[in-house]
């Protein structure tokens, strides 16, 4: 798999029917190793490593309903209370982020209402956070440490 802009992190890999796994710390299963999904997983270990963010607080590929359509996240930290602090979109590194990937998180974060937003290809990581009240989102140099 292709080198990524994270830190050097510690993977479990298996090999099951010729295709090659890596290990899920949140959803505790190993899951096909795409281009995506190793995106992904750089970008949990950077949440809980360097970020301290909770395991507890992190759920990974869930469905929610936009405009009556089934999407899925990719990441979302929760709060302690329930609501969301944090989503992450993932794309393979091969794919471009422009202004078609903020429009889709933008579209998610109507429903989940998160304080920031991530976007990552693994190469190129992006930060925002949310102004609800003129519906922008205004652009960080990164995401906060873990301290709520």
């Amino acid at each position: 798999m292709q080198e990524l802009n994270f830190s050097k992190f510690p993977f479990r890999f298996k090999n099951s029917k010729n295709k090659l796994l890596i290990f899920d710390e949140i959803r505790k299963k190993f899951v096909v190793l795409q281009p995506e999904e190793w995106v992904r997983q750089h970008c949990l270990q950077y949440l809980i490593k360097q970020k301290k963010y909770p395991k507890s607080l992190i759920n990974v590929e869930k469905e929610l309903l936009v405009n009556n359509l089934c999407k899925r996240y990719d990441i979302v930290v929760y709060n302690p209370d329930g609501s969301i602090y944090l989503i992450v979109e993932c794309k393979a590194p091969s794919i471009n982020i422009n202004q078609d990937t903020f429009d889709q998180i933008a579209r998610y974060n109507m429903t989940l209402n998160a304080t920031y937003l991530m976007v990552t290809n693994g190469l190129n990581h992006y930060y925002c956070t949310m102004d609800f009240e003129n519906e922008r989102y205004q652009f960080l140099k990164d995401i906060p440490e873990y301290n709520i």
